[in-house]
């Protein structure tokens, strides 16, 4: 029989692993400390407006969205992209201004479009299964002339 000797700890790896553990925890529960997130974005269109929108496609990315923002450019939202189509809601906890939602099918067509409050519990769903939601100023789709049927193009649509 072979006896396996454990190795002996290094305070230098032990203390760079705890480090590094501290710091992952730390910006994971940052995102409950009320600051916006900051994630990467993708240009849409629809029609002749541009749309800067920030990508959330994480579970997390996606329930944090838009919370804690106290403000947003008029040409600028938040796409949360799902993995399939499916029955999308959502709510507007900890989300202080008034937004709009855009329920998307896989080829950019608006399913339909929801006015959410701010700070509500309130559920606000797709008519159909839809791969992404886009979150825009509330009035912003009504402003422009967008409606249900209407399509946005750009990158994440096929």
């Amino acid at each position: 029989m072979t006896l396996i000797k454990p190795i002996p700890a290094r305070p230098a790896l032990t203390s760079l692993l705890s480090l590094a553990l501290a710091a992952l925890a730390g910006a994971a529960s940052a995102q409950g400390t009320g600051e916006p997130q900051q994630l990467s974005t993708v240009t849409l269109h629809a029609g002749m407006h541009n749309i800067v929108a920030q990508v959330a496609k994480t579970p997390e990315q996606r329930q944090i969205g838009l919370m804690y923002r106290k403000q947003m450019a008029g040409h600028e939202g938040m796409i949360f992209v799902f993995d399939s189509p499916a029955t999308q809601c959502f709510w507007m906890r900890n989300t202080l201004i008034p937004l709009s939602a855009a329920f998307v099918a896989e080829d950019g067509s608006i399913v339909n479009i929801e006015d959410m409050k701010p700070m509500s519990d309130e559920s606000h769903c797709s008519k159909k299964p839809v791969r992404y939601v886009l979150e825009m100023n509330q009035g912003w789709f009504a402003k422009t002339g967008l409606k249900s049927g209407d399509k946005l193009t750009g990158p994440l649509f096929r």
